[in-house]
């Protein structure tokens, strides 16, 4: 038996779901570990059965909207200070060590990076290829430009060259990273890319998204993964689907903000449709929706298919495999460049239209929104789409990886040098610097 340590952070309802997927489909003989630091899907995980170990220092409401700012390219203002990474690092090296981990699965909580490579144990990573070290390398267009006319296009092929050099390239990486790696002994992570490239990055694609990349012996296609909640469908979404107006899911993920919200549900109130809306999280007191906008609890998504006729999302991944594998058409507002990438792919495959998040409520939004509902086309792709999904289980295929490593298997091209040696723990030397 292996212990197996998960580390999602835990703000971030796609990156939980997607690693309680894949924490699922671990074979029953391992120990399995959830750790985070904020509380807002713990009991996701918990819910699913899982061992869980509440973590500190946590972010504040501000520092936590400081690190979607810094995500979503909308600050250069890091949240990630020498001190919270360091007491980080050190919580996950003990942590490690009491378990005796074989390995650690990470989502984005990018401290695992430091804490995995400096105890010399495999680190694991389901990963969107957008943004990935290959895929900024090789990809022509990343997106960064909105429009899809000469001019856009080879505007974003000059950002992409930009952005190509600044990610995989220049030393851009907070320094804190940088200092305390040193202190922990692990090789300074100096770019974005090499901050964000685990031992093992288990790519989570369809085929055809990865047609045309090379990929390193490092990254390893194993499918789509995305929620499957055991939650059940709240009576008004039968009631609804039974009505004479199409039905539309607005799903904006954990990665939104109450301005879009309230704008997307304000302007589907013009759709002569239904809506669910899964977005009270997003809203205050005294918020007002249209009437044909139902606010509900978080859905189970993947139980929508055959019931909802279109959808309109923010563009995570998880969000957009899901309406891929339930035939559900959309229209994608992708928030940063990732999510653009995941819409902009569909927009290709003709299941989905990308729209601006900016040109929420704008006559180009509500046109996409009846497009998806009424084009023959559309729904066509969507259910071409629908029937590829079939059979694919990414969650299983990364678990079998992450499985074989974890009882002893090869790493691709080794481990990343840190500060454990072939006979075992590391004794003595900095845990937090």
């Amino acid at each position: 038996m292996a212990a197996i340590l998960f580390c999602p952070v835990t703000f971030n309802l796609a990156e939980t779901t997607r690693m309680i997927q894949v924490a699922r489909a671990i074979s029953p003989g391992h120990r399995i570990v959830f750790q985070g630091y904020e509380h807002d899907y713990v009991e996701l995980i918990r819910a699913a059965g899982f061992e869980y170990r509440a973590c500190e220092p946590s972010w504040s409401a501000a520092e936590r909207q400081r690190a979607i700012d810094f995500d979503q390219g909308r600050s250069f203002r890091s949240p990630f200070t020498r001190e919270l990474v360091a007491a980080r690092v050190g919580v996950e090296r003990r942590l490690i060590r009491e378990l005796g981990a074989s390995a650690v699965v990470t989502g984005s909580n990018v401290t695992s990076f430091l804490s995995a490579r400096a105890e010399r144990v495999p680190l694991c990573y389901p990963v969107p290829f957008a943004l990935t070290r290959p895929q900024v390398a090789q990809a022509r267009r990343l997106y960064l430009v909105g429009g899809d006319g000469w001019l856009a296009r080879a505007a974003d092929r000059v950002a992409t060259a930009g952005f190509r050099w600044i990610y995989n390239s220049v030393p851009l990486a907070p320094r804190s990273f940088t200092s305390v790696a040193k202190a922990n002994g692990v090789p300074p992570l100096r770019t974005v890319s090499s901050l964000l490239t685990a031992d093992l990055n288990l790519v989570t694609e369809m085929p055809w998204e990865l047609a045309g990349f090379d990929l390193p012996d490092d990254f390893v296609p194993v499918g789509p993964i995305f929620a499957q909640l055991d939650a059940e469908l709240p009576p008004i979404v039968e009631e609804l689907a039974a009505d004479t107006r199409p039905l539309v899911y607005l799903g904006l993920g954990s990665s939104a903000d109450r301005k879009l919200a309230l704008g997307a549900a304000r302007a589907l109130g013009e759709v002569d449709a239904n809506v669910v809306a899964p977005i009270g999280h997003y809203l205050q007191p005294g918020d007002e929706v249209p009437s044909n906008v139902h606010v509900t609890p978080l859905l189970p998504a993947h139980r929508l298919g055959g019931l909802v006729d279109a959808a309109v999302l923010h563009g995570g991944q998880g969000t957009v495999q899901t309406a891929c594998a339930t035939g559900v058409p959309f229209v994608g507002m992708g928030l940063q460049p990732e999510q653009t990438w995941h819409v902009r792919m569909c927009q290709q495959a003709g299941n989905a239209i990308a729209v601006p998040p900016k040109r929420v409520g704008k006559p180009e939004f509500l046109g996409a929104v009846r497009r998806v509902l009424g084009d023959p086309a559309i729904r066509a792709a969507a259910d071409r789409i629908a029937r590829a999904y079939v059979g694919v289980d990414g969650a299983a295929a990364a678990a079998r990886r992450i499985e074989a490593i974890a009882t002893g298997g090869a790493v691709p091209g080794g481990l990343a040098s840190g500060g454990r040696d072939s006979e075992g723990p590391a004794s003595g030397g900095p845990l937090t610097g």
